[in-house]
């Protein structure tokens, strides 16, 4: 990765007041705190979608009713206390969550005895959210390490309609029939899916690195969400990117905010909202964040073609993408995030490859290279490409569809990113 025209930060980090939970007043909160209460940041994030299927089943159109969700992800910051995030953004009418806890995870969809917290809103167990809404829990008293699995357990006892959801986790996500959200055992969490659903982040506060504003967003398409990826390994490129940065002895977040199929500049039926629209709902809302990675475009430039699921998208020209990316620029940089441009990598071989879809590619590329519109460039393409033939991606590092890298290849891409540039 390379520095361009490194513009200058804003230095006011973003602080949050948050609601206390299992605590009758301010003074029972453990966390770090600023000039205005506890000092919050992400620890897990996943972008909202509308309900959807363009793959096959989920649970996403159906909703629930008298259900209950368990969900695991993995935290990449520590805190002392912690609160979920839960989203009825594009949902059709509200949402009543009637019980909700967090748990550390202990295999599959158990959890760990004596780590179950009810999770309260407003002090009340119970919680409506209205059609368009996203809203956080109260804060609980549950210490939380980097690169911990933490379970979050949703009863729904009434009919929800159509859930919003995160389509592709590469992950597992368990239901059951009736009121479990306190079981310590996965025995009745008798059905799987591999998206999220509703939950759409973890905070946590305390701990010594609490008010760091050096949090990490990557943002892009299904090369970001993980598409390829082993199931329940945290092997996106992300994580891989976390671990890194752990290894080194600076642990910082790195937030999550791909979602496969989405596109810069167009909105999409099945692959949520166009990239500059949600850009603002997703990565800008993030607290204790310092700077957002953009990998993004591919399916602008393949979209339009017959191989995209949901139909053919309008036909973006290199110069509408390079636009769409200054716009992600320049409202990052109205909120003093640093911006990590991104190549797009190697499709040749894949359903996108077309001698126009190539050219649009290489000179797109060619712009992050050498635009200088972005804070520093990473170069995913060559990071990844086969030196034999560089416009395919290496076998190694190929999930085996020509376009998405496997595990290799997204440790391969967070390789490629210089530490001191992020």
């Amino acid at each position: 990765m390379r520095p361009s025209n490194t513009l200058r930060r804003a230095a006011l980090a973003l602080l949050t007041t948050g609601t206390l939970a299992l605590a009758p007043t301010a003074l029972a909160d453990t966390g770090h705190h600023g000039a205005h209460g506890p000092v919050w940041r992400g620890a897990w994030a996943a972008s909202p979608q509308s309900a959807t299927a363009p793959f096959g089943p989920n649970w996403s159109q159906q909703g629930f009713d008298n259900q209950t969700v368990r969900q695991v992800v993995r935290v990449t910051a520590a805190g002392t206390r912690t609160r979920i995030e839960l989203t009825n953004r594009y949902g059709t009418g509200p949402l009543r969550i009637t019980g909700a806890t967090v748990a550390r995870t202990a295999t599959g969809s158990a959890v760990e005895p004596g780590s179950v917290r009810t999770l309260r809103f407003d002090h009340r167990p119970s919680v409506t959210i209205p059609a368009g809404e996203t809203l956080l829990s109260d804060a609980v008293n549950l210490p939380v390490e980097a690169f911990e699995q933490l379970t979050v357990t949703l009863y729904l006892a009434d009919p929800t309609g159509p859930a919003t959801f995160h389509s592709f986790s590469s992950a597992t996500s368990y239901r059951a029939e009736g009121d479990h959200r306190a079981d310590l055992s996965g025995g009745a969490f008798r059905e799987t899916s591999t998206s999220w659903y509703f939950l759409s982040g973890v905070e946590v506060t305390g701990g010594r690195d609490t008010a760091r504003r050096d949090g990490i967003v990557t943002f892009g398409d299904s090369i970001t969400d993980g598409l390829g990826s082993t199931a329940d390994a945290d092997n996106r490129y992300p994580d891989e990117l976390a671990e890194r940065l752990a290894a080194t002895g600076r642990t910082r977040a790195v937030l999550n905010h791909g979602i496969s199929g989405n596109e810069v500049v167009n909105d999409t039926t099945w692959a949520g909202e166009k990239a500059v629209a949600r850009f603002r709902k997703d990565v800008l809302t993030e607290k204790g964040v310092g700077t957002v990675i953009l990998l993004e475009g591919i399916n602008d430039i393949g979209g339009s073609g017959p191989a995209f699921p949901g139909g053919p998208t309008p036909e973006v020209s290199v110069n509408q993408l390079i636009e769409g990316h200054r716009t992600l620029i320049r409202q990052a940089h109205a909120h003093g995030l640093k911006v990590v441009g991104a190549t797009l990598t190697p499709i040749k071989g894949s359903f996108y490859d077309t001698p126009v879809n190539e050219a649009k590619r290489e000179a797109f590329n060619t712009w992050v290279r050498t635009s200088g519109a972005y804070d520093a460039v990473v170069d995913f393409d060559r990071a990844v490409a086969d030196p034999a033939d560089p416009d395919r991606i290496l076998p190694a590092y190929d999930s085996g569809d020509h376009i998405h890298p496997g595990d290799a290849g997204y440790t391969a891409m967070a390789g490629a990113l210089d530490l001191e540039e992020l």
